[in-house]
């Protein structure tokens, strides 16, 4: 399995929602898997499943609907995105195989950091318990599967301004409280955690095609 590494660094939220249609829509058998990594300036993106979600109560920040899985979320600059652009049908995986590689890799990185991390029935992404035993979402995930190939990924906290997401109902959850590796002591930077995260996915993703 031979997957491409991109480092974008910071892109526009649309401009490269944008890429990933045209290059998901552009590829054919022999066109190899990649990944991008990237950050965001401030946006809350607005997935499929958006029909009763509860708009953010601040106008500053733009809503761009997209064709992700999900509800609603916050990106911003300090907050790691995994773009994972994908051929499940030629690597035989399902999208729970991708959603499996992508939450274990990020609990993963944050069992490095001697962090526990773990998963919610019927919520995707990846949850951690605060000092004072809050659950706290650290990471987020929509995928979109379109002719057998996917695209968008997942979202990790690193450094960031987390006030925007009290202006909406993180990924659909009134009062979910989220975190970021930072306030979690983690002292690893965004380049850091990025290497490191990425291995981490391509290393599940290789199990899970063993497994198929």
């Amino acid at each position: 399995m031979a997957i491409t590494i991109k480092y974008l660094g910071v892109t526009d939220y649309a401009d490269t929602w944008r890429a990933m249609q045209a290059f998901t829509l552009g590829r054919n058998a022999a066109t190899e898997d990649e990944i991008w990594l990237t950050e965001h300036p401030a946006v809350y993106s607005l997935g499929l499943n958006r029909k009763t979600v509860q708009l953010p109560s601040r106008s500053d920040i733009p809503v761009i609907e997209t064709d992700r899985g999900g509800k609603i979320t916050y990106h911003g600059l300090g907050q790691l995105i995994v773009y994972v652009l994908l051929d499940l049908t030629r690597n035989q995986w399902t999208i729970r195989d991708v959603v499996n590689a992508l939450e274990q890799s990020v609990i993963d990185v944050l069992a490095q950091e001697k962090i526990s991390a773990f998963l919610m029935p019927k919520a995707p992404g990846v949850y951690v318990h605060l000092p004072n035993q809050i659950t706290a979402k650290i990471a987020s995930l929509g995928l979109r599967i379109k002719n057998g190939r996917c695209y968008h990924g997942l979202s990790l906290n690193v450094d960031m301004d987390l006030s925007p997401f009290l202006a909406i109902d993180p990924c659909g959850y009134a009062g979910l409280a989220v975190t970021q590796t930072k306030d979690l002591g983690i002292k690893a930077d965004m380049a850091q955690l990025s290497e490191v995260l990425v291995k981490k996915i391509v290393q599940n993703l290789l199990q899970s095609e063993q497994i198929a």
